[in-house]
């Protein structure tokens, strides 16, 4: 028989089912996350899209007594807390499902802080909150930023500056390397005669040999000296201590000199491919205002060159550790022992260059002491690698040797004889006027210093730069052969030697006075010295391959190699060129020893006053092609030449 209960019994038994369920549903909340569309989430991304932008009015807040905070403190505390990482904000991101246990709900966070260098340091933080439905606080305590932090802690961060890497040459050597320095100092305190000081400092820096390019600007020191305090150093300048031993004996004795000893990133001398290379300094204004992030007062920063161009890559990424500070004694804080974070430094990769320490040394030799804007450049023939690349005046300047674009003026008959040879419009034996003056069009063409040799072979009108006979000939070039020729020999071409270069623009299909100035360097045709190297190195070789200057890392897209050269073109060029040096305008290398030189020398106007010339010549001796430019050099007999000489004789020592 069914047994029966009282009806209050059956209310009881009923009351404590609902109870049982309700605690049945609460624990499944607790452990499944369920919050529901009006639970603590809107609440947390708030605070999240607070903590970023600073605005933390739309959150509500209690310590974990209960009472309220201001959200202005709380967003005080927070700066407070992150300490130096508060200038950059973390990302902030809610992961997986907020918990919630009764009017307690626990949300998860990913904080991820950018540090300088590029480095992330990222964690996982509980963030609670307290409340019920669509009304949630969250509760302020010091772990929202990081779990180990306390009240009056704040994050703080130690830098370790990752090792610089050279610049390496064809060898595998570093070019850029530390190397020995003396600072010259004066004790401000010390000095009763800054005017005497000044006239015997300048003295001695200006005996110093390499001269200094820029010299020694002390027209301030005075000044400097006046308004220092009496114990301070002032400094004035920083010198190679092989540039300091020329004059140690002059300048050690003066009143309050110091000369305290370093060590800096140089090359091995100051003027060394500077153009090319670029400097390593310490990190300059700009340098910190526009990357804030990637560099730190003291940090060694590339400038220019290849030191710019790939200064991520040889600087590495510093190392970064994160720590805990509080406050000390008298307003000071220190750490507390407490390691939050630590990113190891990465040390730089090296650049591996094809220079040649000993090329490099040679062409900057030759153009030491220039006063004007100048540039060598050499270029290996057996496999197109950059040996040198020199400018002047000095270290100073940009990379002309890559980046001129200049008319060549007479040194591209050497592409207009290539043109004349491949259509059999000539031999070197052909027999071609070379008048004092020719016209075309009514434009008259003439040769430097009105010159005339008559019905001569044309071995004869290049060899002695015959501008008159190259124009007469001009129309057997066609409307594009002067421009095919140079491209068979590289120019125009879209070389990558990753870093910047011209390698010029040829003329094509202009009317006749446009060829006529071709032929011989002018009209529209522009080149780069390094242009013409490659152009030359092609000749020697019989065929072109773009020139090369990094190995590592090596360019993605160089140039394809050019099409074999006729031989008998080639041979033919090379006898006219080596024609050049044995009796010719290049003569004066004739005696060079060593292999023979083969050449072109050129005179180009670059305006519409013939007087206004810039020099050049271009050549190869054995296994080194080069190419020699002085802007506003005049005669490159007398600028160019000389140059070409002293390299050559330098590679010989």
């Amino acid at each position: 028989m069914p047994v029966s209960y009282p009806l209050r019994h059956r209310r009881q038994s009923r009351r404590r089912l609902v109870a049982a369920l309700a605690a049945a549903l609460l624990a499944a909340g607790a452990v499944t996350g369920c919050s529901g569309a009006d639970g603590p989430e809107r609440t947390v991304d708030a605070f999240l899209s607070g903590w970023r932008s600073g605005d933390l009015q739309a959150v509500g807040f209690i310590e974990p007594t209960g009472g309220r905070v201001p959200a202005t403190e709380v967003t005080k505390r927070l700066r407070a807390l992150s300490g130096e990482l508060a200038a950059t904000p973390p990302a902030l991101e809610r992961t997986g499902e907020i918990e919630v246990a009764g009017d307690i709900a626990t949300a998860r966070v990913r904080v991820t802080w950018p540090l300088p260098g590029g480095a992330r340091w990222a964690y996982e933080n509980p963030v609670r909150l307290r409340g019920g439905g669509d009304e949630w606080q969250v509760i302020w305590e010091p772990r929202l930023v990081h779990e180990k932090l306390e009240a009056d802690d704040h994050l703080a961060l130690r830098r370790e500056v990752a090792a610089r890497a050279g610049v390496l040459d064809g060898a595998g050597n570093p070019i850029v390397a530390p190397r020995p320095v003396v600072r010259v100092q004066i004790a401000a305190g010390e000095v009763s005669d800054a005017p005497g000081l000044v006239r015997r400092l300048d003295a001695a820096f200006k005996a110093i040999r390499p001269a200094l390019n820029p010299p020694v600007d002390l027209s301030d020191l005075p000044r400097r000296l006046k308004e220092a305090d009496r114990g301070a150093l002032v400094e004035v300048v920083t010198l190679r201590d092989e540039a300091y031993r020329q004059i140690k004996p002059r300048i050690y004795d003066l009143p309050g000199t110091r000369f305290p000893t370093d060590k800096l990133m140089l090359a091995p001398t100051r003027e060394f491919a500077r153009a090319l290379l670029g400097s390593v300094d310490p990190a300059q204004a700009d340098d910190l205002q526009a990357h804030p992030d990637r560099y730190a007062r003291g940090d060694l920063v590339g400038h220019g060159g290849l030191q710019g161009r790939y200064d991520e890559r040889l600087r590495g990424a510093p190392g970064v550790t994160v720590i805990t500070e509080r406050p000390a004694a008298e307003g000071a804080t220190e750490p507390t022992g407490t390691e939050v974070f630590r990113s190891d430094p990465k040390p730089g990769q090296p650049v591996k260059t094809t220079l040649d320490v000993a090329t490099q040394n040679a062409a900057d030799a030759a153009l030491r002491g220039q006063s004007r804007r100048s540039a060598l450049v050499a270029v290996r023939v057996g496999d197109g690698a950059v040996l040198a690349a020199a400018n002047g005046p000095g270290a100073a300047g940009e990379n002309l040797a890559f980046t001129a674009q200049v008319p060549p003026g007479s040194t591209f008959k050497m592409v207009s004889a290539l043109s004349l040879l491949d259509q059999g419009a000539v031999t070197p034996q052909t027999t071609v006027a070379c008048p004092k003056t020719s016209e075309v069009d009514g434009r008259i063409f003439k040769n430097s210093d009105d010159f005339e040799l008559g019905p001569v072979p044309f071995a004869t009108d290049f060899a002695k730069s015959c501008n008159t006979a190259f124009t007469v000939l001009a129309p057997k070039l066609g409307a594009d052969g002067l421009a095919q020729a140079g491209r068979a020999l590289g120019l125009e071409a879209g070389w990558d030697l990753g870093v910047d270069v011209f390698t010029g623009k040829v003329s094509a299909n202009g009317g006749p006075t446009e060829q006529a100035a071709a032929a011989i360097g002018q009209g529209t045709t522009v080149v780069s010295p390094l242009a013409m190297a490659g152009a030359t190195a092609a000749v020697a070789r019989g065929r072109f391959e773009q020139p090369k200057l990094l190995l590592d890392p090596a360019p993605a897209k160089p140039a394809p190699a050019g099409p074999e050269l006729k031989p008998e073109s080639v041979a033919a060029l090379k006898t006219l060129m080596r024609q050049v040096v044995t009796g010719g305008t290049g003569a004066a290398l004739a005696d060079v020893p060593g292999d023979p030189v083969h050449g072109k020398t050129g005179t180009a106007e670059y305006d519409n006053n013939p007087a206004h010339t810039h020099a050049w010549f271009v050549g190869w001796q054995g296994d080194v092609a080069f190419a020699v430019f002085v802007e506003q050099g005049g005669s490159s007999t007398t600028s160019a030449v000389p140059i070409a000489e002293r390299f050559l004789r330098g590679l010989t020592r």
